[in-house]
């Protein structure tokens, strides 16, 4: 049953909603919770479905738009103000994966990329050692393409089903999308709730010690003792990011706590009280210092959402 709500509800709300829907309601739910950046304003509405029925029920009957989906938080900067209308919350609840078929894996939506990795690493299937790099859900990858090591998430999937707004569910191959890079078109408003992804039988131990080299890698090169997003910026057409920001002089940069990652410039890291208007700030401040001089403009992977603080 939905839990006890943080903040005061009607009356008449409750008892509408307690008796009939699964999973957890919370009002006024701070974003700093749910978020890898550890910042964020409260989300007026937030939900976190059981099951895939809670879901489905909850859509058709109580959720205020406009909808927000979440998986982990990780490829996202919540604002100050927070998010008005629903906030919805896949992480650790859509998450199982099975083997369907000999190479392919059933994985819902809220599962996260390093666990499918290790899943299929330990099948014997190969081709998903890239997720392992990922810190969010099949649901982020998805709805952006997410890719690393060379990898990229759509050239895993034989179909994916989606969920609409008002709870219909529907089936859908590669060919209905527009796919690029970290970028994905054609599903509106609709979220990722699962997907098959065709794999590639191979000895386990040769995949279980590719995927712990990225693993080993990841943890050399990423500043992952700090709060981030990933990487920031889309890599340009023929270059990187972080080589950018660093030849313009950018590492260690400062905005309030939010800082340029000394050890990797594609990361911008909370070094503990940051707030989401300073890595917001420090991101348009990277954007200007490259375009100056080098005349490239760089594109956030990640997206921004909700509303400003207001004073």
């Amino acid at each position: 049953m939905i839990g006890a709500m943080t903040q005061a509800t009607t009356p008449a709300m409750t008892p509408a909603i307690a008796p009939v829907i699964g999973g957890r309601l919370r009002l006024g739910e701070p974003m700093q919770r749910h978020t890898s950046w550890r910042v964020g304003g409260p989300a007026d509405r937030f939900y976190l479905p059981g099951t895939l029925e809670d879901l489905q029920g909850f859509l058709r009957r109580f959720a205020v738009p406009p909808l927000t989906w979440l998986g982990l938080g990780s490829n996202v900067l919540v604002r100050d103000g927070g998010l008005r209308g629903t906030t919805i919350c896949l992480a650790h609840s859509l998450d199982q994966i099975i083997l369907a078929e000999s190479t392919l894996l059933r994985v819902g939506g809220g599962a996260g990329a390093v666990k499918i990795a290790h899943f299929a690493a330990k099948a014997g299937l190969a081709g998903a050692e890239f997720l392992a790099g990922i810190p969010g859900t099949l649901g982020g990858c998805l709805s952006m393409n997410a890719g690393a090591h060379g990898g990229d998430t759509w050239s895993l999937v034989e179909w994916v089903e989606v969920i609409h707004p008002h709870g219909e569910i529907q089936r859908l191959a590669p060919r209905d999308f527009q796919i690029g890079y970290r970028e994905v078109n054609g599903h509106g408003d609709a979220c990722f709730i699962a997907a098959g992804l065709r794999l590639i039988p191979e000895a386990k131990d040769q995949v279980m010690q590719r995927l712990r080299a990225w693993q080993e890698k990841r943890a050399a090169t990423q500043p992952l003792e700090w709060p981030s997003c990933g990487s920031v910026f889309r890599n340009p057409p023929g270059d990187h990011a972080a080589r950018l920001i660093e030849a313009a002089g950018l590492k260690g940069y400062r905005r309030g706590e939010a800082e340029v990652s000394s050890q990797h410039a594609n990361f911008i890291i909370n070094r503990g009280q940051a707030r989401a208007e300073d890595i917001e700030s420090l991101v348009a401040e990277v954007q200007a210092r490259v375009e100056q001089q080098f005349a490239i403009t760089l594109q956030a992977e990640m997206r921004i959402l909700g509303e400003a603080q207001h004073a």
